[in-house]
């Protein structure tokens, strides 16, 4: 899987020039959007197949600023997979090498009528994948 590359825009800093904080919100999607993408499970995919997978929850952890226009290099990881919840792992870090973000976001799957989808029974294929994922990422 290739890490997901962003340039800090200068809009995306405040007064000070910082990174303001809710932009690695944003920075989060764009990764996860590319990372299921390379999964070959792209929310396009999905949302054809009648799913989607809404973000139940969030955690940040800002350990330094990033500034315009700075590359951030975004890896995520599968850091749980239970076959309803999928807890992804983000470490975004600096061209010097500096970690400036690590952060989680858990999401469910649902179906086209908003009911929760247990993957293991219906989702076969994406299941396996992400329980792969969940494993290998423990060792």
């Amino acid at each position: 899987m290739k890490d997901y590359k962003h340039i800090v825009q200068y809009y995306e800093t405040d007064r000070m020039g910082i990174t303001h904080h809710s932009n690695y919100i944003r920075w989060m999607e764009e990764a996860r959007v590319d990372f299921m993408r390379q999964l070959g499970w792209g929310y396009e995919k999905l949302e054809q197949a009648g799913v989607s997978s809404p973000v139940t929850s969030l955690d940040c952890k800002y350990r330094v600023v990033t500034t315009f226009p700075e590359e951030v290099t975004i890896k995520v990881t599968v850091s749980e997979y239970n076959g309803i919840v999928l807890k992804l792992g983000y470490v975004m870090t600096k061209a010097n090498g500096q970690v400036a973000f690590e952060g989680h976001s858990e999401h469910c799957f649902l179906d086209k009528n908003g009911k929760i989808l247990k993957l293991e029974q219906e989702g076969q294929a994406l299941h396996a994948l992400l329980t792969a994922l969940a494993t290998a990422q423990k060792k």
